[in-house]
């Protein structure tokens, strides 16, 4: 059974495996296709990232914020609303997210 490392409000259905990025700056050169956005909320700014994202995981946020609503549009799996994804995860973290269910699991 694996690890429950997070939990939060689905808002983009998916699960997909990926390295966590922690993006505070919207203009952080250290994000590649593919990568978890994990933030703690997104705003316009952030499109060019969220567009190249795996998944998106924010700390604050619900049902219509502008992660919730953009991860839709894109087809990007995204849990909202967790509180403190960006203090429990780590930048190179491996982890599943599981935006069906609104969990965050350790992956091997």
């Amino acid at each position: 059974m694996r690890k429950i490392l997070l939990k939060g409000t689905p808002a983009s259905l998916g699960t997909i495996e990926g390295i966590v990025r922690i993006i505070n700056d919207p203009y952080d050169k250290n994000f590649h296709k593919g990568d978890i956005l994990v933030t703690e909320m997104t705003n316009p700014r952030f499109l060019h990232l969220m567009h190249k994202a795996g998944a998106i995981i924010t700390d604050i946020g619900g049902q219509l914020c502008h992660a919730a609503i953009t991860a839709r549009e894109f087809h990007i799996p995204c849990i909202v609303g967790t509180e403190n994804a960006t203090q429990v995860l780590k930048n190179g973290q491996k982890v599943i997210v599981n935006a069906s269910e609104g969990k965050v699991y350790e992956a091997e």
